[in-house]
This record gives structure tokens, C-alpha cells and sequence, in this order.
């Protein structure tokens, strides 16, 4: 019965979590996040590298809605903390990018 219990909870947990992952790509590509940093959080010309493993929770919210750096601040008010938190989660869920030599055709390249 326990194992029940537990199997429904992790079930519900991890549900919820690629729950508030999706809301949160939504939310990335509405308010353009996308535009500077890249649609997986990859970085660009213009934004930074957020994803994979983002700074911590408690950095990125302060920097989002305070920042007087280059980009924008997104204050309470425009961009809300649950809306952020789930920006978050989604640049969480971002997987780490494949090795190179996992990759066959950079693993086969013969250098010049």
C-alpha cells in the first residue's frame, strides 16, 4: 500500500512539474525571453546563457526584476513571480546538450 502511495505521489509531482515546464516555455516565448537568450535558453548576441542548469532561484528573480544592466528589468507588476518561477522550471527542464563525441558527425571529422 505504501508503494501505492508513493507511486501516486511521485506520479502527481512529476506531472505537475512538466506541468508548470510547458506554462512556463509558454510563458518564455510570450514575453520573449526567446528573442535575446534563444529559444531553449542557449544564449545569443544578445542575452546570455540561461539554460541548461540555470543560477539559482533567488539570483535569476532579483536579476530579472531589478536589473538596470542591458536588459530590461521585467518588475513584478509586467512579468509576476509565479509566472517567473515557472519560466524557471521550464529553463530546468532543459536537458544538457549531447557530448561531442555522441554527436556522429563532429566525432568523425578529420581535423584540417
Amino acid at each position: 500500500m505504501k508503494k501505492i502511495i508513493f507511486a501516486l505521489l511521485f506520479c502527481s509531482t512529476a506531472a505537475s512539474a512538466a506541468s508548470d515546464a510547458e506554462r512556463g516555455r509558454s510563458l518564455y516565448m510570450k514575453v520573449g525571453c526567446y528573442q535575446c537568450h534563444g529559444t531553449v535558453g542557449q544564449g545569443g548576441v544578445a542575452g546570455t546563457r540561461l539554460a541548461p542548469d540555470p543560477m539559482a532561484w533567488e539570483a535569476f528573480a532579483q536579476f530579472v526584476h531589478t536589473t538596470a544592466d542591458t536588459m530590461p528589468p521585467y518588475r513584478e507588476e509586467v512579468l509576476p513571480t509565479s509566472d517567473l518561477k515557472a519560466i524557471y522550471i521550464y529553463l530546468q527542464s532543459i536537458p544538457q546538450p549531447p557530448s561531442v563525441d555522441k554527436i556522429p558527425l563532429l566525432k568523425n571529422r578529420n581535423p584540417p
